[in-house]
Order: structure tokens, then sequence, then C-alpha cells
């Protein structure tokens, strides 16, 4: 099969960069051109650069958060003493602006030990997925000499005395760390004060590279609970260890107990509390049921805490001394409720509707809980929770962040897909716009068991104050609605997912509220797979389409980085069955000589070492050579950038007031009209 871009490939060669500077030497002088690019720079930069702070969490007494003062690219953490000494300002323990001049270098993981006394940062540069974890004295502030490299994935589990922590790494690259497709890591145990190279290996497959694990080591520090599974698949494994008591502190593996032998179901570690296990699993209950399990008994029944409920997804659990925090979703919104460590009901906290919960911290021997939560038109909502009492009476805390100025109105509708399966989606506008058709921008995902769910977006906020119309579709393949609607869109059915995006489009256009020339479509990773999908199968639907850092050749997206770990949800090329699937919605290899295609903006950046910018380099060159309308086809390089984490604030700003503006050109939004 004919590849004539496949030199975009390799990011470092000569081809390839002038390929790039070419497209940006395009790109940005015509996007900083378009007429509301002034007004979206300037309404985005103001949506993310308010004063705010996140939520909280304890550790050993002392409490922490994330801040920042305004216009920082990076947030910094502060601790404190005591919880009104952090709400008062605290002190910083770690400003990541410091480590980089250009601001990209961003802490993606802040794990402190048990005992309060250190942090294990986890560290990423320019956007890649490695990660350099770095800890610090959290009395002091000051740097320790334990710097490990090369970790990705799995957060720095500590060990209940705070003497080490449990981390995932890979073996240094002897080539392009940023393409090369990656071999086997191991789980490994780094004691502080030691060597890098003297780390003790815990747990590997070394014949099966797609297989992880996450740790979960309980607080009294005898038992280490292993969640294993192969790539991105949500069914795992679970293994028991009891931790060892020599001077090496060794998991002893003769000791292990299999609870969970087959890949059947997705299970979740909730807590360890004495010798018993508490597991958010969905064996016996698809949408998801909390239960008991005693690891000091081998073969002990599953005694049932919290029981499947009928129509809600028990989304998340912690944790507290007297019960258990549970987060349910219901219809792609979260409701939350406290149950006594029997399941007995005892209280509900109230949320706006519709909301998501975004943090949850608590520990096992508190009855404090910290719970964030946002929507589409809310930054952060905080919460304190103290579960001694009736669990009804949450405390305010403030997120420092002002809201935005204009008043949203949300509502959900569904579309019917070509199976009958109704689809629903959310549809937010300004309250004070009258009823008719207005330029829509149309966002989805729809894969990897992730839901989509009503969380802020400073891209969403500016396009709604702008005067458009944004709706956020809930397609199969998510997780919104439990294990079976994941189910039904991933390998072989994936093309329902395309399909329930176009059912959702032609309800909006039904429905009165835009037109096939007002309509963009817009969807990041998993999602740019979507919208390239959607632009090739049904060019005519879409007035402007932007992929983002998407997944575009479905035949080569195993031979690069962590590629290969999406088999579980895609499926593999180099199986014949699945090769026919994914070749029959490649986008890359389903654009057609001579087609119109909508204008379209693709946007990646040049350090993504999840979705390889290649994906995007290889779609638009071949869009550009097919492209038979009059529509731009414009690809965006952010450098220094990777697949989005940790992006700083002002690079953040330029992208979506870029795509924003993109958008608004081609459906006819003029802000402020």
């Amino acid at each position: 099969m004919a590849d004539p871009y496949r030199y975009l490939e390799d990011p470092d060669g000569e081809r390839t960069q002038a390929f790039v500077a070419a497209q940006n030497a395009i790109s940005e002088p015509y996007l900083a051109g378009l007429r509301s690019r002034e007004w979206f720079g300037r309404t985005v930069t103001g949506l993310l650069t308010p004063a705010r702070q996140g939520t909280p969490w304890e550790r050993g007494g002392r409490y922490f958060r994330l801040v920042n003062p305004g216009e920082l690219d990076q947030d910094q953490l502060v601790v404190a003493d005591s919880l009104d000494e952090l709400l008062a300002g605290g002190r910083v323990l770690l400003d990541p602006n410091r480590l980089a001049h250009d601001g990209t270098v961003a802490l993606t993981a802040a794990e402190v030990s048990p005992n309060g006394r250190f942090l294990a940062a986890a560290l990423a540069e320019a956007g890649s997925d490695w990660l350099t974890i770095r800890v610090h004295d959290v009395g002091t502030g000051a740097a320790t000499d334990d710097v490990l490299s090369w970790a990705k994935w799995v957060l720095p589990s500590w060990l209940a005395d705070g003497t080490g922590f449990l981390y995932w790494r890979y073996p240094e690259p002897d080539g392009q760390e940023f393409t090369d497709a990656m071999g086997a890591g191991e789980l490994v145990l780094h004691r502080l004060g030691t060597a890098q190279h003297t780390d003790t290996p815990v747990w590997s497959r070394p014949a099966d590279r797609d297989w992880m694990v996450d740790p979960y080591v309980s607080p009294n520090g005898r038992w280490l609970v292993l969640t294993a599974a192969p790539g991105t698949d949500s069914r795992s494994t679970i293994e028991v260890r009891r931790i060892g008591a020599g001077p090496a502190g060794a998991m002893i593996e003769d000791e292990t107990q299999v609870l969970v032998e087959e890949l059947t179901d997705a299970h979740r570690v909730v807590a360890v509390d004495g010798d018993t296990l508490f597991l958010r699993t969905e064996r016996g209950a698809e949408r998801g049921r909390l239960v008991a399990i005693d690891l000091a008994t081998p073969g002990a029944d599953w005694v049932e805490i919290v029981a499947e409920h009928p129509t809600d997804v028990l989304a998340d659990v912690v944790a507290a001394a007297t019960g258990f925090v549970l987060v349910w979703s219901v219809d792609a919104a979260h409701r939350i409720e406290i149950v006594d460590r029997s399941g007995g009901h005892r209280g509900d906290v109230e949320l706006p509707f519709p909301s998501a919960v975004v943090a949850l911290h608590a520990r096992t021997g508190s009855d404090e809980v910290f719970v964030g939560s946002s929507s589409f038109t809310r930054r952060l909502d905080i919460a304190r929770l103290d579960l001694t009492g009736d669990g009804s009476g949450p405390s305010r805390l403030s997120s420092g962040a002002t809201e935005p100025v204009a008043a949203f109105v949300a509502e959900r509708r569904h579309g019917t897909s070509v199976d009958g399966t109704r689809v629903p989606m959310t549809v937010v506008r300004r309250a004070d716009l009258s009823d008719g058709t207005r330029p829509t921008l149309l966002y989805g995902y729809g894969g990897f068991d992730i839901p989509v769910l009503p969380t802020f977006s400073a891209l969403f906020a500016a396009w709604v104050q702008a005067g458009g119309v944004l709706a956020v579709a809930n397609l199969r393949g998510g997780g919104e609605f439990g294990a079976a609607w994941h189910e039904a869109g991933m390998k072989a059915a994936k093309q329902r997912v395309f399909d329930d995006l176009y059912a959702c489009a032609e309800q909006l256009i039904g429905d009165g509220l835009t037109s096939r020339e007002q309509l963009a479509v817009h969807g990041r990773s998993n999602g740019g797979l979507l919208v390239g999908a959607a632009m090739t199968q049904r060019p005519d639907l879409w007035a402007a389409a932007l992929p983002t850092v998407g997944v575009l050749d479905m035949l080569r997206f195993h031979l690069f980085t962590i590629g290969w770990a999406w088999a579980s949800e895609y499926g593999t090329p180099d199986d014949p069955s699945d090769f026919a699937t994914l070749h029959a919605y490649s986008p890359l290899h389903n654009l057609v000589e001579g087609t119109t295609y909508p204008p379209t903006l693709v946007t990646t950046g040049d350090h993504d070492d999840r979705v390889v910018p290649a994906h995007s380099f290889k779609f638009t060159a071949e869009l550009q050579r097919c492209q038979a309308g009059a529509g731009p086809v414009i690809l965006r390089v952010d450098t220094r950038a990777g697949h989005g984490m940790g992006k700083p604030i002002h690079a953040l700003a330029d992208e979506y007031a870029d795509q924003l503006t993109f958008a608004a050109e081609h459906t006819g939004l003029v802000p402020g009209a």
C-alpha cells in the first residue's frame, strides 16, 4: 500500500523540518490575520489567567494544594501546617516555572509520603509523557539527591513508612525517545538515598510489553495490591502480596494471592483497611459496585457493600475513617452520596446540575474529605466534608477564581443513531440569545471508556461567550453509561461512534439550532480520530473541522511509542480482520483526490510522544493534495509541546484562540454580534 509521506515519521529529518517550517509559515500569518483573532486571544487569555487555587489534600498533618496567582505558565505547589494557614496562602514548596525559561516544565503529579515528610514530584518537559521524578524535603523545600529518569504512566506510590516508593520505569531509550516503539516496562521499588540503578524490580512481564500494573500500598504497610491490564484495557487482573519486614523490604512473591486471574471485568482499588480490601468492581455489575474482601483469608467471598444501581454508574469511591464517599454518574453528570462502612446511606452532597467531580481527596484514617467539582460554566467549586457528622453539611472553600460574566444555559438533547440508539449531548449557549440557527461547535471523544463530563474549558467558554452554541456529545465508546456503552463503540464496532456523532449533528440541524454552513466539529486525540473520520466519511456535513493531536493513520499507530497499547481499544493492524476494520475508517487512507473537504485546521505538537505528530503531518499532506474545494487546509505545529498535558498557559491560550478563530471564520460567528 502506497505511503508517500512516510518520511514525515522522522521528526528530526531534514525533509520533516522543512515541511513543518513551510506549514507554519502559512498557518501563522493566516490565523493571525483572521478577523476575530484579537477578540478570542484576549478572551481566552482572560479565562485562563485569573488567580486560582486547587482542591486541597492532607498528608501527615500537612495540607497541600496547587495555586496560581494569575499569569504563571505552570501552577505552584504550596504547603501549610494547617488548613487555615493553607487557605491564607501557605508557602511555596515547588515552583515549576523556575525550572525552564519558557514555562515548559510541568508538575504532572505531586505524591506526598504518608508522614508528610517527602514529596515525589513527577516532572515532564516540553509536553512529553516521559517523567523525571525528583524528591523534595517538605519541611525545608530542598531537593534531595533522589532523581529518577525514564518513568511513565504510574504515579509514585509511597511505602507506608515513607522510606521509599514504587514507580514504573523503562530502559533508557537507545534511539528516538519521542517516536520509537517502547518495550516492556517494570514496577520497581526506590529507597530514598539510593541510586536509581539499585532500585528493586517488583513486577514485570517482559514477554508481554503491553501489560502494565497499578500498585496500591496499604496504610498499615502490610499489603501490596497490584491491578494489572494490557495497554489501555479497562479490565484487569488482581494479585496481592504481603510486604516483607526484612531490611530490603522485599515484596514476598511466594505469598502472592491471585484474586482475579481472568481478564473479564474492570476493577479499581478503593482502600485497604487492616486486612480488608475495598474494591470498586464490574464483576456481576456492569455499572459498578463496591465490595469488601478479607485478604487474610485466601479464597474469601466478596462481600457486597454497595450494590449496582439500576441506572447510575458508580464512577468513583474514596474511603474515609467511618464511611465512603461515592460519586455516581447520572446522565453524564455527577452526584455525591455518603455511606457508612456497611453501605448504609448517610447523606448526599448537593452539586449544581450538571456538574462533574474533578478531585476527591480522602484518607482511611481521617473523616476529612475534600471535593472539587466543575461544570461548563464554573471553573472549580471546592468543598470540605466532615464525615463525623451526618455527611450533609459541606463547608465551601473558595477556589479564588472569578467566573465568566455571561450567564449560560445547558440542556440535554438526543440524536438517534442508525441502529436506533439514542445518543445524548449537552447543548450550551448564552442565556440572552434568541432562538434560531447559530454557529455551533460540536465536540466528541467516544473511546477508551473515558467519559465526557461537564467540566470547565476556556475553549468552550470563549466560544459560548462569543455567541456560539456548544454541543458536547456522549458517544458510544466512552465511559458515561457503563461497560456495555464502552464496548458498543470499540474495535469492530468503532463505526458506531462516528454514526453517533452524525446523529447528533443531524439532530442539531433538524432542531433548527444550526445548519451545515454553521457547524464545526472538534476533538482531541481519540477525538481527533473522530474528526478525521467524520470529515472523510461525511465531508458535506461540516463547515469546519478541527482534528487536534489525532490518531489519523490507523495502519501504523502501533509502531510508535505507546501506540501498541491501544490495540485493546482499536484492534491491531497485524491481525487481518482488524486490518480490514481499521482500513475502512482510517482517516489518512480514506481521503479521495478531487473531493471537496471542509476547511480544516490540524493541530499537533512536535514533542507529542503519545500520538506522534507524524499522524497529523501525513494526514495534512495528503488532505492538501486531495482537496478540491476552496476551503483552506492548515497545519498548526506547536514547538516544545506534546499531547497537551502541562502546556504553558500562554501557549494554550494561543492554541485555543487560533482554533476558535478558525471555527468562527468558517461558521460565520462574529464575537459580540
